[in-house]
């Protein structure tokens, strides 16, 4: 069974994952997407009520190893791989291509006033920062620290809110800076812009899929099989696929068999 995190884009990606095992297996396979943050997810592939789940190298070191992740890609892929294996019998998969760190958002318009395309430059405009961020990522070790270290000016203390709370926040000008995933559709719009962590203060995010060894075990082929996705991914695929499903309203079964086609795997 295929799991994946609430989010639209883990959901694709999941949806990716059990079609393309479908094909290569020729049975059905069962699903479980959108069930909840890391941890939840994580839990249930801990105790086989799902076998696999697209995750990110730096939510294993900061969320379930409770490290502060070095700021080598490699060096996090190592040491979520090894321990993964040690302490819980998972094996992580080498990288699916694309990343998802923090994404610090901002309207385009704001970004230009304060004439800041990076952290360090909106931490030396006039502009008075009013920032929001998730529940989830106000409990993270590599959350408001990270931002806390740019210095930026602010009008008022960082904001805790809901996840689908946080555009809207933006849009209606509550909030002018918000915590976001660099996959969310939304940022296809020209609306919205990332100001780049220029001092590299979050750690890498590198997708792969976490999958149990005793299923790998069970049936040999799942293996390579897996590794067919490996590197076929990037950030912007991932984010215009949330936005087709989030924006244009299309399926994500569609929008993942669209997928698979174009990157030959069907």
């Amino acid at each position: 069974m295929v799991g994946s995190q609430n989010s639209t884009a883990q959901a694709v990606v999941g949806e990716i994952v059990a079609q393309h095992l479908e094909r290569r297996l020729d049975r059905k396979i069962q699903r479980r997407l959108g069930t909840g943050n890391e941890q939840i997810v994580y839990q249930a592939l801990l105790a086989g009520e799902i076998s696999l789940y697209p995750t990110f190298t730096g939510s294993i070191e900061t969320v379930i190893l409770r490290e502060q992740p070095s700021a080598d890609p490699g060096v996090v892929w190592e040491r979520s791989h090894s321990e993964m294996s040690r302490t819980a019998q998972l094996e992580l998969l080498n990288p699916l291509g694309y990343e998802n760190p923090p994404a610090m958002a901002v309207r385009t318009a704001d970004a230009q006033e304060a004439k800041a395309a990076t952290l360090s430059q909106a931490a030396e405009a006039k502009t008075r920062w009013k920032i929001a961020v998730s529940y989830e990522f106000q409990q993270r070790i590599d959350g408001i620290p990270a931002i806390s270290s740019y210095k930026l000016p602010m009008a008022q203390a960082i904001r805790g809110m809901e996840t689908p709370q946080l555009f809207p926040a933006l849009e209606r000008g509550d909030v002018n800076m918000i915590a976001a995933d660099p996959t969310d559709g939304r940022l296809t719009s020209p609306a919205y812009s990332i100001l780049a962590d220029d001092r590299h203060v979050f750690p890498p995010y590198q997708a792969c899929l976490l999958v149990r060894q005793d299923v790998l075990s069970a049936e040999p082929r799942l293996r390579g099989y897996l590794a067919e996705l490996s590197g076929k991914f990037t950030t912007e695929e991932v984010r215009k696929m949330s936005a087709e499903v989030d924006l244009k309203h299309r399926q994500p079964a569609a929008v993942a068999a669209d997928f698979l086609a174009q990157a030959g795997l069907k």
